[in-house]
C-alpha cells in the first residue's frame, strides 16, 4: 500500500470513529460487558466508565471540550484527601520497594497483599535503574531538584493522588482516588522522591 492510500484510509477511519453516534458506542459497550466475566477481585464494575473517563476515551486525536476538562480538573482537586496530620514524608525504603512492585487489582493478585505503584513502568526513578518505562518523564533528582517547600509537597501529594487535577485526561494513575495506594503507602513513595538519602536524589 502506497505513502498517500494509507494516509488516505487512516484519515477516513478517523472520520468515521468521530462520528460514531451514542447509539453506536452504546451498543459497542453492551457487547463489550458481555464479552467479559468476573473472576477475583476484577468485577465487572470496572468496565463502567465514570464521567472523566468517558470523556477522555473518545477517538485519538480528538481532544476534550474546554469546559469538559476544567469541570474534570475540579472535580480532581475538589477530591484529593490530605494526611490529617499534616505529614507527607514516610520511609524512602518502603517507597521504594512501592515504585519497583507491579502487582495488584489483578485478577490473580492476592487482594490481601498491598499493590505495588508500578512507577517504573512509566517513569525514570532512582539513575540506577537499568529499566523503566518514558510514557512519564524522568524523575531522577525529584526532590534535589525542587526542594521540600510545602507547596512542592502539595503538588507532588496531589499528582500521585489524581493527576487529573492537573491535566484532565492523564494517563498517571489516581494512586489515591483509585483507593489503588494506602494514605501510608504514598507518604512512602513521597519520600522516595524527596528524601535526600533516597537513591532518587543522589
Amino acid at each position: 500500500m502506497s505513502a498517500r492510500c494509507l494516509v488516505a484510509t487512516l484519515s477516513l477511519l478517523v472520520l468515521v470513529l468521530a462520528t460514531l453516534s451514542p447509539t453506536t458506542m452504546a451498543g459497542d459497550n453492551e457487547s463489550l460487558t458481555a464479552s467479559y466475566r468476573a473472576k477475583g477481585q476484577a468485577g465487572l464494575d470496572r468496565l463502567q466508565q465514570s464521567e472523566m473517563q468517558q470523556a477522555c476515551s473518545g477517538p485519538v486525536g480528538m481532544e476534550v471540550a474546554a469546559d469538559v476538562a476544567t469541570k474534570i480538573q475540579k472535580a480532581a482537586m475538589d477530591g484529593v484527601v490530605l494526611p490529617a496530620d499534616g505529614k507527607l514524608l514516610g520511609q524512602w525504603e518502603k517507597g521504594q520497594k512501592i515504585a519497583q512492585t507491579g502487582t495488584g487489582m489483578q485478577s490473580s493478585d492476592d487482594p490481601a497483599t498491598p499493590n505495588g505503584g508500578n512507577c517504573y513502568a512509566c517513569h525514570q526513578l532512582a539513575p540506577e535503574e537499568i529499566s523503566f518505562g518514558t510514557l512519564g518523564p524522568s524523575l531522577a533528582g525529584y526532590g534535589k531538584i525542587r526542594g521540600q517547600s510545602e507547596a512542592m509537597l502539595k503538588y507532588t501529594w496531589t499528582r500521585i493522588w489524581n493527576s487529573h487535577a492537573y491535566s484532565a485526561c492523564s494517563h498517571m494513575p489516581r494512586f489515591g482516588d483509585a483507593k489503588i495506594l494506602t494514605e501510608e503507602q504514598i507518604r512512602d513513595v513521597m519520600a522516595f522522591l524527596f528524601d535526600p538519602a533516597s537513591p532518587v536524589n543522589k
